[in-house]
């Protein structure tokens, strides 16, 4: 028994000094790049337009499917929250600034808990949506390009560990999807007519 702890043990030793050290390698002593902070930042933004305008739209156009799109992103995101959250309390992850003060330096103070990027699990969940939505490689590549910008913004700016940001990744798609068929469930009666 103890030599199986032992080897557990030195894996997950072993995996957070690999996820530390990609870290520092994509994180610089002063990350001050505005580009990557505005990245950051778009995961919000851009989701919430994802959200708003289709529902705008089809409001004032009287567009039905505008509007059960944008319910199937509100569903969607409205997921991705409450598994960020619900993962984040079970993992209780320290932020890597706040574990290594001197191999990690964020661009703001950021603590709590890490796991997994909110940031990267939204932008995901976005891209997730308007990929299974549109399903036109010319809405994917761009939105899954846009998400993976975000992820690596997270780790630039020094408030991720590349985990945090596959997990957040995994998260966001995994609740696109299970949005997509909790919808087709709910509106049952639209997608017959589909």
């Amino acid at each position: 028994m103890a030599v199986f702890e032992l080897l557990v043990i030195s894996k997950k030793t072993s995996a957070q000094s690999i996820d530390l050290r990609l870290l520092e390698a994509i994180n610089p002593r002063y990350p001050t790049s505005q580009y990557w902070q505005y990245t950051s930042t778009s995961a919000y933004v851009f989701s919430g337009v994802a959200t708003v305008a289709p529902f705008v739209y089809g409001i004032a156009s009287g567009d039905r499917d505008a509007q059960y799109r944008s319910y199937q992103v509100m569903i969607a995101m409205g997921l991705d929250i409450i598994a960020q959250e619900g993962l984040k309390v079970t993992f209780n992850r320290e932020r890597p600034g706040d574990r290594y003060p001197n191999l990690v330096f964020p661009s703001s103070p950021a603590h709590g808990e890490s796991f997994p990027s909110g940031h990267t699990s939204l932008a995901f969940n976005t891209a997730a949506e308007l990929t299974i939505q549109y399903k036109k490689w010319y809405i994917a590549v761009p939105a899954y390009l846009w998400a993976g910008s975000v992820g690596y913004s997270r780790m630039y700016l020094g408030k991720h560990y590349p985990s945090d940001v596959l997990g957040g990744a995994a998260t966001g798609i995994g609740t696109a999807y299970l949005s997509t068929w909790l919808n087709h469930k709910m509106f049952k009666s639209y997608y017959k007519h589909e």
